[in-house]
């Protein structure tokens, strides 16, 4: 009798117990006191139970407390208690978000053989799986051993595994598992349906897209908002906006009613491409509806408008935005900028610029949108200024970025703040791309480089040809006197075994006597011709400044003498670089007999044609005699 009544009172005590727990369980600020409701149970002579197991597990995965979890599990197998089914999830979701992707697999394997997972446990493990992006993880459940061969995979099951391959976009496996689905025995439903087409447009497989929305609505499913919405924005997005229209009449016809997001995504759509017209038809229907506008469908208006250059349009939406909770958001704000540095109305730009400063919002956008108007307008001091400022705010992020204040210190002829600029950016493994070049080249031009010279790089870039990036790097901190990065850059194609093009040769040449290593430049000299490449107009460019540095006034004067008797046709920046050569050797005399040689290559035709016969006859006339006079004194 005795015993009887203290296994009832076990019971009700144990029934408290679980009481207390479950109110705790919901309670984030009782979790603390649920599992010191947990650690008691033992004190008062009693043994936790499936429902206390599952309790306890619940509040220690939900706060991802690993260890605690593991010694509760230790517990349980040392009891011989087997995991509750209701539990696997859980557990499997906790070590999967930790990453403990091993005792995942491990715990699964176990539970399959100690307990039987029904086809929503299994599909709640494959989702765990599938948000964070391991489909093959999730694959392995979806595909592992049952009980039972018969069992059939449960819809649900297929739909978070369709949902798993979409997330890792291999649309192929979840389209091939779908049309697999009647071949499990299996239909797919509403959801099914509603995830494959959303998921299809988020990855532009619009087509695809459209023909499952009309499949499921053969099948007698209605498509949800949502799932109409996601096809009209995918077609919007990719410029098919008169399919989009069709969508969305489609839609109508559905009895499924539009909400803002399908107005927002048809607004944008026409915006973007400038149709102001179909854009507001749109928005008016929006209002027809109830709906209120918010603000990115106002913003798409502003961006419509400033697309055809409405001013008078977009400013009344802009208001129409600050009277918005937050007023206008940044990509309003910057369309507006964007549409007053068209118009050329700094004074307007500047006060949106202002007013995003004060807010803390300015972005790469706004920084850019300004920098172009300043330096439309020729203000070059006030476009480093904002050039600096974007370089203070960290917003220097990516490679653009970089290359629109690179830009403007090319342009106001900071050239060395340029190349700095850039080092900095490929110091950030940011790799350079088409538009970083544009702007060496500028750098180069207007940094007094040989055009002969840049448009031998140039051309080198464009077509291609191995080493032309290096080298027009190379080329670059040479002329700002960045010396160690540009011999640095000259390595990596000096130092190869393979033949390079007579350019980086040029380069290497260029590069060393800059810096004062002529001994380098003229054995980069001499490899080039050991190699079999002939010195081109660039590579005497360069020589020459070389042998200037050098005080090799020889060397000089053999390169003029080969430019004075047609050896090497005449051109005007090999002329200069002889002058400026003879300068740093001190020996002005030939410098100024040089340039007078330049004048007379480069004097202007300013005789008739007739003159000019009459010149050149006399001057036939003239050699002739002068062959007749070295006869007779041969003669003689």
């Amino acid at each position: 009798m005795l015993h009887s009544y203290s296994y009832s009172y076990s019971c009700s005590y144990r029934d408290l117990w679980h009481d207390t727990l479950q109110h705790h369980i919901f309670s984030p600020r009782n979790i603390d006191a649920a599992l010191s409701c947990y650690r008691k149970i033992r004190e008062v002579g009693l043994y936790p139970d499936v429902v206390t197991h599952r309790a306890v597990l619940y509040i220690l995965c939900e706060r991802n407390m690993v260890q605690d979890v593991v010694s509760v599990l230790e517990e349980m197998e040392k009891s011989g208690m087997n995991i509750d089914g209701h539990s696997v999830p859980i557990l499997m979701k906790m070590y999967i978000n930790k990453g403990l992707l091993d005792r995942a697999k491990i715990l699964f394997e176990t539970c399959q053989s100690d307990v039987e997972l029904s086809s929503k446990t299994r599909a709640a493990i494959i989702d765990a799986y599938a948000e964070k992006g391991l489909w093959s993880e999730a694959e392995a459940v979806f595909h592992g051993k049952r009980d039972l061969v018969a069992e059939r995979k449960d819809v649900v099951e297929h739909n978070v595994m369709i949902k798993a391959y979409g997330k890792a976009k291999l649309y192929d496996k979840a389209f091939s598992l779908f049309r697999e689905m009647r071949n499990y025995g299996t239909w797919p439903d509403e959801c099914t349906y509603n995830s494959l087409i959303q998921m299809s447009s988020g990855g532009d497989l619009v087509d695809q897209a459209r023909e499952l929305l009309s499949e499921m609505q053969r099948a007698g499913f209605k498509p949800q908002c949502s799932t109409f919405s996601s096809v009209i924005a995918c077609y919007a997005r990719l410029g098919q906006l008169s399919v989009a229209v069709d969508v969305f009449q489609e839609m109508a016809r559905a009895g499924v009613k539009p909400n803002e997001v399908v107005y927002g995504s048809l607004i944008n759509g026409f915006a973007e491409t400038g149709r102001v017209e179909e854009a507001l038809q749109y928005y008016g229907m929006m209002e027809e509806c109830g709906m209120p506008a918010n603000k990115i469908v106002l913003t798409s208006l502003i961006k419509a408008y400033s697309k055809v250059g409405c001013l008078e349009g977009a400013k009344q939406t802009y208001e129409k935005m600050k009277n918005t909770e937050g007023g206008p958001d940044i990509i309003a704000s910057n369309s507006m900028i964007s549409l007053y540095a068209d118009l050329g109305m700094i004074s307007e730009a500047i006060l949106v610029f202002d007013d995003l400063r004060e807010k803390g919002w300015v972005d790469g956008v706004t920084f850019a949108t300004m920098m172009y108007l300043y330096k439309n307008m020729g203000m070059l001091d006030e476009a480093i200024d904002v050039a600096e400022e974007m370089k203070q705010s960290g917003l220097l992020r990516d490679c653009t970025a970089y290359n629109k204040v690179m830009a403007c210190y090319a342009m106001n002829g900071q050239l060395r703040e340029c190349a700095e600029l850039f080092h900095e950016m490929v110091t950030k493994r940011l790799l350079p791309e088409t538009g970083t070049f544009k702007v060496l080249f500028t750098v180069l031009k207007k940094g007094g480089y040989p055009i002969e010279a840049v448009k031998q790089l140039e051309s080198s870039y464009w077509e291609g040809k191995p080493y032309a990036r290096q080298a027009v790097i190379a080329s670059v901190y040479s002329l700002v006197g960045l010396h160690p990065f540009a011999l640095a850059s000259c390595e990596i194609f000096t130092k190869v075994e393979l033949v390079i093009d007579s350019f980086a040769y040029n380069v290497a040449i260029y590069a060393y006597g800059s810096s004062g290593q002529i001994d380098k430049a003229m054995n980069m000299f001499m490899k080039m011709q050991d190699v079999g490449l002939e010195p081109d107009l660039v590579t005497y460019i360069n020589l020459v400044g070389c042998y200037g540095k050098a005080g090799m006034v020889e060397g000089v004067k053999r390169i003029d003498s080969q430019l004075k008797y047609g050896e090497i046709e005449p051109n005007e920046s090999l002329f200069k670089a002889i002058i400026d050569a003879y300068k740093m050797a001190n020996r002005p005399d030939l410098a100024e007999l040089a340039n007078r040689e330049m004048t007379f290559a480069f004097e202007p035709q300013s005789h008739s044609d007739s003159e000019c016969e009459d010149k050149s006859d006399d001057i036939l006339d003239s050699q002739y005699e002068d062959e007749s006079d070295k006869i007779s004194v041969g003669c003689s």
